[in-house]
């Protein structure tokens, strides 16, 4: 399985890492020994907003080769939800089986497409900048499950994002044991503040 991590400028970094954390946690802990990921850009040089550098595994690389792709939020996201080239480029995500995104990373996913007719979320600050780009606006739940598109809050709800899709590709025992591994101890909780259909078995 292989997921593309998306960077960007002024992203904000805990929306990316709280993905990242559990979701690698996969591999580390043996229960998809074969789930790979990249750091995907669409430029050479990337921070976040407050200066952290990241260093990308691909630059300006289509994105449809993917399994899963994870988009984090941050203020980056104003401009670049209008960016014609930026979103282009993630609109070659358009294979993927699962798009995902945490806070404002969904306008992003909205400009490219991916959330027309669907339910979806973002920080509750974003809220109104949402409405073009989806069916409905969720605003009581943490992280929002459309079967392809899967949806989360602000930055913290990234880590319930990541476990979310946990237990989507691996299962409820694999998330509770990765939960533990991280000493989350808020998953039960956020489990019961997501939206959408029975989680399926697998991806």
């Amino acid at each position: 399985m292989k997921t593309a991590f998306v960077i960007f400028d002024r992203m904000t970094a805990l929306d990316l890492i709280g993905v990242y954390d559990p979701l690698t946690r996969l591999k580390s802990m043996n229960f998809v020994t074969e789930f790979n990921w990249q750091i995907c850009a669409f430029t050479e040089k990337v921070s976040d907003d407050r200066g952290l550098r990241f260093a990308p595994d691909t630059v300006a690389e289509s994105l449809g080769a993917y399994d899963l792709i994870v988009v984090p939020g941050g203020f980056g996201t104003r401009a670049l939800q209008h960016d014609k080239a930026f979103t282009q480029w993630l609109r070659s995500a358009a294979p993927v089986k699962l798009k995902t995104s945490v806070c404002t990373g969904a306008l992003l996913l909205g400009s490219a497409g991916f959330l027309a007719g669907k339910r979806a979320t973002t920080h509750p600050n974003a809220f109104e900048e949402l409405k073009p780009y989806c069916a409905t606006v969720v605003v009581d739940h943490r992280v929002v499950d459309e079967e392809g598109v899967v949806t989360a809050q602000g930055v913290t709800s990234s880590i319930d994002l990541g476990l979310h899709l946990v237990e989507r590709i691996a299962g409820r025992e694999a998330r509770a044991r990765i939960a533990k591994q991280m000493d989350y101890p808020f998953d039960e909780l956020a489990r019961s503040m997501s939206a959408g259909k029975q989680i399926p078995p697998s991806l």
